[in-house]
This record gives structure tokens, C-alpha cells and sequence, in this order.
């Protein structure tokens, strides 16, 4: 089982768990529609599409609302903390929720008792937050974009508002370095996925392959297509692809969804999703 746990931008929603699905337009967990857009939304709907088409199991999602206040974020990382070991999954993909490294360490002391450890896969906040816990090597996989791996090689970032320092001064040229620094903190899970205009899959922080075509520049522009990679990677882990695999398939994939609707900048995140399986079938 592939377990999503993260946070949607509303103030009206609590906790909700379940299997999700989505139907080409629409994202539900259960019955109730959850708007498709970028971040934690199109993650769960690309991994979704992904799995239906390895006929494995819809995704089991913990979902909670949060505009920034952290309630529901703490609700969150407590109800996972206590549950995680009676819901066993195969594979953990935590997203957007409020950085609390004490909660993130509380979830992965819980995790350990599980019957198997699962994989774990950080993106986006949760990544943030286990990098400054100190916990970057105890995961399998995160998907940085350039700007994230800027922020997990900086020895000085031991919070996550260091972020913001990084997002406009990368150098993408660094990006090797940078790479090999954060393995050396140990501020790296063992595969990374650095998500940019040239994708780096990095194993145990050596540069294994870097995917660069097909080269669709609108891609960058359209928010979420880095969610629906993280998505992918955890739906193909879960399907049994191994990791350096399921992350190179990932990034190929997301570009030729991208090429086969001929995405712009004006493209919708459910457009490049719903391609997703025709761009599967042609892998």
C-alpha cells in the first residue's frame, strides 16, 4: 500500500482518510472531491493514474486542510504517529504539511514499528522538516527541485524558513556539488530526485542518470508538475519497481505527458495528469 499524507490550502477541512481516485477531471477521497490542483492534490492524482495502470491498489490517503495556522499539520503528524503501525503501508509519501521536526521524528520512531519498515519518501514541507531533524539519510527517497537541494547541502539550514534564501540565487551549474555535499552531511535520503529543466537520479550521492528530453519548457511554468514526479515514484515503488528505476521512469514519464497534449504555460495540472497513462503506455 502507498500511504499519502499531507495538506490542502482549506480551512474548512479536518483529517480525512481513505482510498483516493481520480476520474481524469476530478480528485476524490472517497466520496468526497478534493479540487485538483498543484501540490498535495495532484500528487495523489498522479499516483492514482499510476497505480491503476500497474493494477495496484488506489492510494490510501491521510489528508487534513491547512492555510498556514498548523493546526490540522499537528493533527496530522499525531494521527500518523499513532496509526501508522495498524495501517502497515508499503510505502510512505509525506508532502505539504507545517515543518515540526519534533512531530517528523515522533513519525518516524513510529514508523520503525511497523511491521516492515515502509520506504520512506519525503517532497516539498516533510522533506524540510526531516532534513532539519537530522533525519536526510534515514530516507529513501526525496524529489528536490533545484532550489530544495541548494537548501539540504546548506550546513547552516537547521530550519525550514532557510528555504527562502535559496529560491532565487541557485546556480544550476552547482547542482553536482551541491548533490554530493548533502550526501556527505548526510542531509540526503539514498535516492534523490532533482527535479529541473535537466532531472538528476541520484543513488547513495552518485549521479546515476540525468533525463533532459523530451525538452518541454512550459513544464516549468505549470504548477504541480514537480508533485505529479513525487506521486509517480511512490506509485511505481509500490507497484515493485526498484527505486533508482521507478525514479527514472518518473521524470521520462512526466515529459512525455507533457509532450503528448502539447502542454503550454496556460496548461492545467489534470491535462498533464490525465496523459500520464498514455505516456505510461509508452514507455
Amino acid at each position: 500500500m502507498l500511504l499519502v499524507c499531507g495538506t490542502i490550502p482549506r480551512e474548512d477541512l479536518s483529517i480525512i482518510t481513505g482510498d483516493a481516485r481520480f476520474d481524469g477531471e476530478k480528485l476524490f477521497i472517497e466520496d468526497r472531491e478534493i479540487l485538483c490542483t498543484q501540490g498535495t492534490a495532484a500528487l495523489i492524482s498522479a499516483a492514482c493514474v499510476t497505480a491503476q495502470h500497474f493494477k495496484s491498489a488506489p492510494p490510501r490517503v491521510i489528508l487534513a486542510g491547512d492555510t498556514g495556522r498548523g493546526k490540522n499539520s499537528h493533527a496530522l503528524y499525531d494521527y500518523l504517529a499513532e496509526n501508522i503501525s495498524r495501517i502497515n503501508p508499503h510505502v510512505l509519501l509525506m508532502h505539504y504539511i507545517l515543518p515540526v521536526m519534533g512531530l517528523m521524528k515522533k513519525v518516524h520512531a513510529a514508523a520503525l514499528k511497523c511491521r516492515e519498515k515502509p520506504v520512506l519518501m519525503a517532497d516539498a514541507s516533510s522533506m524540510y522538516a526531516a532534513k532539519a531533524a537530522g533525519l536526510g539519510s534515514q530516507f529513501d527517497v526525496f524529489t528536490p527541485d533545484m532550489s530544495e537541494i541548494a537548501f539540504l547541502a546548506d550546513p547552516d539550514a537547521i530550519h525550514p524558513a532557510y528555504i527562502s534564501r535559496h529560491l532565487f540565487n541557485t546556480d544550476t551549474s552547482r547542482t553536482p556539488d551541491l548533490i554530493a555535499t548533502a550526501w556527505q552531511q548526510k542531509s540526503a535520503a539514498k535516492i534523490l530526485i532533482v527535479k529541473g529543466s535537466t532531472d538528476y537520479i541520484v543513488e547513495n550521492g552518485k549521479i546515476i542518470c540525468t533525463v533532459s528530453e523530451p525538452d518541454i519548457p512550459a513544464l516549468e511554468a505549470i504548477g504541480g508538475t514537480g508533485d505529479t514526479i513525487s506521486g509517480m515514484t511512490g506509485a511505481m515503488i509500490d507497484a515493485g519497481l526498484p527505486h533508482p528505476e521507478a525514479a527514472i521512469a518518473a521524470a521520462r514519464t512526466n515529459r512525455r505527458a507533457g509532450e503528448a497534449i502539447g502542454a503550454t504555460p496556460a496548461t492545467k495540472i489534470r491535462s498533464i495528469i490525465g496523459a500520464i497513462p498514455q505516456a505510461l503506455n509508452a514507455y
